[in-house]
């Protein structure tokens, strides 16, 4: 299957990146959101990136125009019916993203792949709410995404080859790196990621540096372009958080814990950036 469009369901961070990352590479792409004031948000977010990207000289005002054209903003469901492929980029909300996925598996034709932009939901699990398991995967983009490189292809049990094969050579085009993963909680890279920021909260709570020097030493150290606690401002506390206890409930492991200062941070809102202040103050 060539995948000309891509219906994409949420216009927030994470739903306009890829719509901006789509549109550059000459997808058609049809974003959805509830609200037309989110979807409008979405569209001036699109804009705003690819204006940057104009100052850069990495685009072109007539790149921006022709990228523009070929994202249709919508809240209707049914404009989704002309994608081959539909992205849910929803919030991390396993019932919303459920609810989600089997609007959508009753709308769409039969042979239309669906994936889920989750960061942490069992795959298999998202995949079971459909009538098309074998045409589900994880599509897992990172953020920023027109700048970052890699996606995550998650299979689930059932993903079957021709879905893996087709979902990737889209991510290929849209110059993106893919790395396939079988399913389990935090795929590759956050169930690496996540518990470091973790275990970097409990070296910040026992008082064994400064957050400015946990941050500095690894980022010298371990050539990491932003510390780790600097990073977690940016992803968000509560993320973070929501993370480690999905993988302490799934994995049954104590090394899973969430750290009791992050705990208390997020209970106090202070989450980070989107809050202006967390572990620093922004």
């Amino acid at each position: 299957m060539t995948i000309q469009t891509v219906g994409i369901i949420g216009a927030g961070t994470m739903g306009n990146g890829i719509a901006q990352a789509c549109a550059v590479s000459g997808v058609n792409v049809v974003m959805i959101d509830v609200a037309q004031a989110a979807v409008d948000k979405g569209l001036a977010t699109v804009s705003g990136s690819l204006d940057r990207l104009i100052k850069k000289e990495k685009l072109t005002a007539e790149q921006k125009a022709a990228a523009l054209a070929l994202i249709k903003g919508s809240t209707n469901y049914d404009d989704l019916k002309g994608a081959q492929l539909v992205i849910e980029a929803a919030t991390e909300n396993h019932a919303l993203k459920l609810k989600i996925l089997k609007q959508v598996d009753e709308l769409v034709a039969p042979e239309v792949i669906i994936a889920s932009n989750t960061s942490s939901i069992s795959i298999t699990q998202l995949a079971a709410a459909t009538s098309r398991a074998d045409r589900f995967i994880g599509m897992h983009f990172f953020n920023p995404v027109p700048m970052m490189a890699l996606v995550e292809l998650i299979r689930g049990y059932l993903t079957s080859d021709a879905t893996h094969d087709a979902v990737k050579a889209l991510a290929e085009k849209l110059g993106k790196s893919p790395i396939t993963v079988k399913n389990a909680p935090g795929f590759v890279v956050n169930r690496i990621l996540v518990p470091m920021i973790n275990e970097a909260f409990f070296v910040l709570s026992e008082g064994i540096a400064t957050a400015e020097d946990i941050d500095a030493g690894m980022k010298l150290g371990c050539n990491q372009p932003i510390g780790p606690l600097a990073l977690a401002d940016m992803i968000g506390l509560d993320v973070c958080l929501a993370v480690m206890e999905v993988y302490l409930e799934q994995f049954g492991d104590s090394k899973y814990r969430p750290c009791p200062l992050l705990k208390e941070m997020v209970a106090a809102g202070q989450l980070g950036r989107k809050t202006g202040r967390g572990v620093y103050t922004y």
